[in-house]
């Protein structure tokens, strides 16, 4: 019985090579460059992907620490809030408007203008910390020169913000109210003043203010009633600007950046374009081999190679570096003459050169290390000066 078997060997290619091998060389050919374009384009995906925006600045919205806000910030946008973060009063002035609320969370770095330009606003106010803000909004009330520390305090008051609120732990001083359109709550125990950590002053506009941030914070939003009082502050009307002064407002309108320009997909595909040509020119770049010495076309006798420098020299009337080259040569020749090295010092080169020729030390040293020539005059006097006293040391 004769047994024929199926498998039959791969047809030869007219070079001797099969199909497989000829697929392996291109693979081997191929693997480095896809796995750079792969490389390429993972960090381009990676680059890509919407990155949450995070920062670190005090009762930012966009903080997620202790020190921060982004708490609140979600659960007023979850309840349809919108809410507008800037770092500037002129941004601040321009987004807010009537029928809005503006957020001002500190009063440290704002100048007399700026406070101007925000009592001016349409939009109803919320102050934190309102240390001389204060006046410039509403003359209904003012600020107490006491201060508590942080501690639980009630309402006390029939603001119904403040009841719904219960108690908060606030610290600061506090404020107190001048006539009846202002409303203070949350006083400070055995306080005298007879004021609070709240205040409320109804009018054309309603004006809110904190004596802390603290209940603002994330560490904090949860505690007391805290968050019912930050919420029915910040959350009365649909649109809120949230501004957060910064050393950089100078209050003026700036126009946009070259980044706010941009799309957002520019930064990502930029960083990947830069890759792309940094692959490129390390993979085309030329590979410098060893230096290889190949004769001259042209042989250029040393003296035809002196004169020509003289002359250039001479043309540009660089008299200091002629006289530089010469004293340079007479030194070099003439210490090696006195078996001296060639790393020995001036004092050294001077002293030696005086006792070889018995003249004096500040002769050599003008000769050698003295100001340079400023004519043709000078220059010519000067090289046959260091012949002479190269020709001294020669007699030696």
């Amino acid at each position: 019985m004769t047994v024929t078997s199926d498998l039959s060997p791969a047809p030869v290619i007219g070079d001797g090579t099969t199909s497989r091998s000829r697929a392996g060389s291109r693979w081997r050919r191929a693997r480095w460059p896809l796995a750079i374009v792969g490389l390429v384009l993972l960090v381009g995906l990676l680059a890509a992907l919407p990155a949450p925006r995070t920062s670190t600045v005090a009762l930012a919205p966009d903080n997620p620490s202790a020190l921060g806000s982004r708490a609140l910030a979600e659960v007023l946008r979850d309840q349809g809030v919108e809410i507008t973060y800037v770092r500037s009063s002129a941004a601040a002035l321009e987004a807010a408007g009537a029928g809005s609320t503006l957020l001002v969370t500190s009063d440290a770095m704002l100048s007399d203008e700026q406070a101007g330009q925000i009592a001016a606003s349409e939009a109803d106010l919320v102050l934190v910390e309102p240390v001389w803000l204060l006046p410039f909004v509403t003359s209904a009330a003012d600020t107490t020169p006491e201060y508590a520390p942080s501690q639980v305090r009630t309402a006390e008051c029939a603001d119904p913000d403040a009841r719904a609120a219960g108690t908060v732990t606030v610290s600061g001083s506090g404020f107190i109210a001048l006539d009846d359109d202002a409303t203070t709550c949350f006083p400070a125990p055995g306080g005298e003043s007879g004021g609070g950590a709240y205040l409320v002053v109804e009018g054309e506009r309603r004006v809110t203010a904190i004596s802390d941030g603290t209940p603002l914070t994330n560490d904090a939003i949860t505690a007391e009633g805290n968050a019912a009082l930050a919420l029915r502050m910040l959350g009365r009307h649909d649109h809120l600007v949230w501004y957060v002064p910064s050393l950089a407002d100078s209050g003026e309108a700036s126009g946009p950046a070259l980044r706010d320009m941009l799309p957002p997909w520019a930064g990502p595909v930029a960083l990947q374009l830069l890759l792309v040509a940094a692959v490129a020119g390390v993979w085309r770049a030329r590979r410098l081999g060893r230096v290889v010495v190949e004769p001259l076309p042209v042989t250029v006798r040393s003296g035809e190679a002196t004169r020509g420098r003289g002359r250039l020299y001479r043309r540009s009337r660089s008299y200091g570096h002629a006289a530089a080259a010469l004293r340079a040569g007479v030194a070099t020749r003439t210490a090696a003459q006195l078996g001296l090295p060639r790393s020995a010092p001036a004092p050294v080169v001077i002293d030696a050169l005086a006792r070889a020729t018995g003249r004096a030390n500040d002769d050599v040293a003008g000769l050698l290390y003295g100001p340079p020539p400023t004519d043709d005059t000078g220059l010519a006097l000067l090289a046959r000066r260091l012949d002479e006293l190269e020709s001294e040391v020669h007699r030696t």
